[in-house]
Formats: structure tokens, C-alpha cells, sequence
């Protein structure tokens, strides 16, 4: 038997990883299950990882939960030695194939590292929201992965 939270795992982190694959991270991938030194769902490429919330519980999180999985996602950073982390929540509405548009949420601190500035202490831990798909174009644009081909209009 199955069990239906791993399952529900299963399925966003794959969505993740596709939406990525096509986003200039081709190599991006799930990573295995480490129990309490868990180094995130999902690599990108060396020094990035995600951290992946799907199902029911995602796409109705509160505040108080995305920021207690904000803390665990800089626990899986620090554990995984990468220089980035960010948090991917399946929203409401928004089924797999469109996780390119799942929220991504960042701590202020680690946008601002991301960007080549230190935050503010007073300000490091607020929470950054934007989606999937503007994350991995603002990592693109900061030196990670790949660039994107452009498409000739017919």
C-alpha cells in the first residue's frame, strides 16, 4: 500500500522538477529521503535546493506554516552545504502541469544573498513570495543554470 502523503510528495516534486528541466535547469532532480538531515526534495544544480509542498495542506497554508517549512527549507541549505534554498507550494487551482506558476517563497535574507547583498538583520527573515517560474528566471539572471534559447517568431 502506498502512503498517500509520500505519494502527494511524489507528485509535486516530479511537477517541480519538470517545470525546472524546462526552465533552464536541466539537470535538476529529486533527492532521496534523509530523515532528520534532510538536505531538500529537489536539486537544481549544484548549491541550489527546494524544498516542495503539495496537496491539500499546501494549497490551503497559512502564513504560520509557510514560514515554520521557511525554516525548515534554510535547515535543509545549511544541511545540503548550498548556497541557495527556496521553498515551492502547489497553489490552489494550480494542478501539475502548471508548477511553473506554484508559489515560491524566499526569505528576505536569502533573496538579498541571491541578489549579492546582505539584508538587513531586522528584515533577513521576512518572507518573500513570488512564483516558480520568476524564481528560476531570477536565478538565471544571477549566474545559475541555463539560458534559455530564444524562439524566432514565424
Amino acid at each position: 500500500m502506498v502512503n498517500k502523503s509520500k505519494s502527494v510528495g511524489t507528485k509535486a516534486e516530479s511537477a517541480v522538477v519538470r517545470a525546472a528541466q524546462s526552465r533552464g535547469f536541466p539537470m535538476a532532480e529529486r533527492r532521496a529521503l534523509r530523515g532528520r538531515h534532510d538536505v531538500g526534495d529537489v536539486l537544481l544544480c549544484p548549491g541550489l535546493v527546494l524544498e516542495v509542498k503539495g496537496g491539500d495542506m499546501a494549497r490551503n497554508a497559512s502564513d504560520a506554516l509557510v514560514a515554520k517549512w521557511l525554516v525548515e527549507t534554510e535547515r535543509e541549505r545549511v544541511n545540503a552545504g548550498a548556497e541557495h534554498a527556496f521553498l515551492v507550494v502547489q497553489r490552489a487551482g494550480v494542478g501539475p502541469r502548471n508548477a511553473h506558476q506554484w508559489h515560491a517563497y524566499w526569505t528576505a535574507g536569502g533573496w538579498a544573498r541571491l541578489l549579492g547583498h546582505k539584508a538587513p538583520g531586522a528584515l533577513a527573515g521576512a518572507t518573500i513570495r513570488t512564483s516558480l517560474e520568476s524564481s528560476l528566471a531570477a536565478l538565471r539572471a544571477n549566474g545559475w543554470g541555463d539560458e534559455l534559447e530564444e524562439i524566432e517568431p514565424a
